[in-house]
């Protein structure tokens, strides 16, 4: 079994939505979604990134949302920017959720706040998680939020999720599309990358419009990252990098984790679990011939997308460690793909 540390992950939002039930989802599993304690374990699931999400209080019309993405080209609008007053009582409660997870779990799995935590949980066996924020909407103009959060073990950060921040703009959900869609970040979104360099917290590009990727690059002195993105080329979907892109990420040593999402894996932009194996894998071979071998990761998007029905669930990560063998990757590639470039870019981005 090769242990899979992953970029991406939003069961803290499936924690959130049903409180009532969060033993049965995190520590027993309830037989639904993508990630839990047992089925992490059966899967080889070493450990990841673990997103704090603020939903819109207005949800979208799933129904004619599904519908579009099932019959492109399709642009879909997006919700309103959530203040910091809305943003932050949900961040504060699903970063407090992440702790609880530590400690209902008895040891079976640690908030790791410095690199060389991650490996050692991998010697010893203990599933370890990353605090990441998908969304700055609970950090304030000021930036006070950021350091309470980093006190909490928040080491990793995204600007925005597709929707405004005060810090910038996402993409809207787009096929085919270019990731061009608006202006980069606002003056406090470049004060905002600027205090994550300070702290050593990751910067996340991943749902990051181009000219807000492009400020990034100018202003951080960190490697680019992004967590859980695939191929524009292969896919040409607004929440694609395009090889210009790829190429910048290389330059800085920085890392993409592959996105399971169908709908930023298929060639036509449809989201069909159908799909088999194939498009995962002309993904990671094109990420691969743009980065280089030590630059490429797995950001599977588990909690949080459509997945392709042959994978399942984190149980069956396995059966994709078997599909890229069968591709050809060896054991060496096999295992930088699946935790090895993650823990040489955590030793790079936060306190080692």
């Amino acid at each position: 079994m090769i242990p899979v540390f992953d970029g991406h992950n939003d069961i803290l939002l499936r924690l959130l939505l049903a409180p009532e039930n969060r033993e049965a989802i995190w520590l027993t599993g309830e037989g639904k979604g993508h990630l839990d304690l047992p089925r992490m374990k059966q899967g080889g699931f070493a450990g990841g990134f673990f997103a704090i999400y603020v939903p819109s209080p207005v949800a979208h019309d799933s129904a004619s949302y599904m519908a579009a993405m099932q019959t492109p080209p399709y642009k879909l609008p997006l919700p309103d920017l959530i203040s910091v007053t809305e943003g932050l009582g949900t961040g504060f409660t699903e970063a407090a959720l992440l702790l609880w997870m530590e400690r209902s779990s008895e040891g079976q799995f640690k908030i790791c706040r410095r690199a060389s935590e991650v490996r050692d949980c991998l010697s010893k066996g203990v599933i370890s998680g990353i605090m990441h924020m998908e969304g700055a909407e609970a950090i304030d103009e000021g930036l006070d939020n950021l350091h309470a959060f980093h006190a909490m073990g928040l080491r990793s950060l995204g600007p925005v999720w597709s929707r405004p921040t005060i810090f910038g703009h996402g993409v809207p959900f787009a096929y085919p599309h270019s990731p061009d869609t608006g202006p980069g970040l606002t003056d406090a979104g470049k004060r905002l990358i600027k205090e994550c360099n300070q702290l050593q917290i990751m910067i996340d590009l991943s749902h990051m419009n181009e000219a807000g990727f492009n400020d990034v690059a100018s202003l951080s002195t960190a490697p680019l990252v992004a967590t859980h993105s695939n191929a524009h080329a292969l896919c040409p979907s607004s929440r694609n990098l395009t090889d210009r892109q790829l190429h910048m990420i290389r330059d800085t040593g920085g890392m993409v984790g592959l996105n399971y999402a169908v709908g930023f894996l298929n060639a036509d932009g449809r989201k069909d679990a159908t799909c088999g194996w194939d498009p995962m894998l002309r993904h990671l071979d094109h990420l691969i011939s743009s980065l280089g071998e030590d630059h490429v990761g797995l950001g599977s998007d588990f909690d949080g997308a459509e997945i392709p029905e042959v994978l399942g669930d984190v149980a069956g990560l396995q059966r994709l460690v078997d599909a890229m063998r069968a591709n050809g990757f060896d054991d060496a590639l096999l295992n930088k793909l699946c935790h090895e470039n993650w823990f040489s870019l955590l030793d790079r981005t936060i306190a080692a």
